[in-house]
């Protein structure tokens, strides 16, 4: 399945026998169904708005199980976020790196998401900057600087660069990643 298939095989192959629960959010049209569906079928998906919520589980190695929960990002949807947060292992954050007029809206879904810390708490984030591949996309560390993540506090992160369409920058996001949610099961005994 290529080689972006075996970069994500070779992130997750620390995780035999062990599933987790990565929601994947975002304001809508920043690319997390197109994430997903690369990291599905590696194929540049076509995507269209999603209904409620998309559910995939990946499955790249024998005993490894990532179940990710893409969850609408309209404007009206986003309050039923916190009904996800139950039993998470990990969250990614897509923005549209490209879209500046919408970074501060995306930084404000991301702090209330992690106000909910009896539900989130230690649950690593990574923040995925997405559409790296138009002009005038918004560097990683530049978009964690306007996401106030250096601010953050309780949860690990990491932010990395990407496109979706092409899946460069997916492999190294999701080795830390798993890296992240093997720390956070350690350090919870699960």
């Amino acid at each position: 399945m290529g080689i972006l298939f075996s970069r994500i095989q070779h992130a997750l192959q620390g995780f035999y026998g062990i599933e987790a629960r990565i929601l994947i959010l975002g304001l809508d049209g920043a690319g997390k169904t197109a994430l997903l569906y690369r990291l599905k079928r590696n194929e540049t998906p076509v995507t269209f708005p999603t209904v409620g919520f998309n559910v995939e589980t990946l499955q790249p190695m024998d005993n490894i199980t990532f179940a990710m929960w893409d969850v609408n990002g309209q404007p009206k949807y986003r309050p039923l976020w916190r009904h996800y947060h139950a039993d998470t292992d990990g969250i990614v954050f897509v923005v549209d790196s490209v879209d500046s007029s919408r970074f501060e809206e995306a930084r404000y879904e991301l702090e209330t998401l992690l106000c909910y810390a009896s539900l989130l708490d230690g649950v690593p984030l990574v923040l995925l900057a997405n559409k790296q591949d138009l002009p005038g996309a918004c560097p990683p560390q530049q978009m964690a600087e306007e996401m106030g993540l250096r601010k953050l506090r309780g949860n690990p992160w990491h932010a990395q660069g990407c496109c979706a369409m092409s899946g460069e920058g997916i492999p190294e996001a999701m080795t830390k990643l798993s890296e992240m949610v093997k720390q956070y099961r350690d350090a919870r005994g699960t």
